[in-house]
């Protein structure tokens, strides 16, 4: 398995905890538990980002859909970067 591969997964990884965390936002759970803090934990540094930049459209929070452009774009770049190596 090559380095772009792992950096492929590692990003569709990290984008697979932000759905979740959309997704727990949608229902009542327990902040509590270790699984759903965890998933809080390590999306919410790139999720505050650009929860600051963009404000929410009531009561709508569309951060997410630009967090998941910039790292799909930022994926790419990083991948055609190491290929070029």
């Amino acid at each position: 398995m090559g380095l772009a591969n792992l950096v492929d997964i590692a990003f569709e990884v990290y984008m697979a905890l932000m759905l979740a965390r959309i997704l727990l936002s949608w229902v009542r759970h327990n902040p509590y538990q270790p699984v759903i803090r965890f998933i809080y934990e390590i999306t919410e540094p790139v999720l505050g980002i650009f929860r600051r930049i963009i404000p929410p459209i009531g009561m709508i929070d569309i951060s997410p859909i630009a967090a998941f452009l910039v790292l799909e774009l930022l994926k790419s770049l990083i991948i055609r970067i190491i290929l070029m190596i």
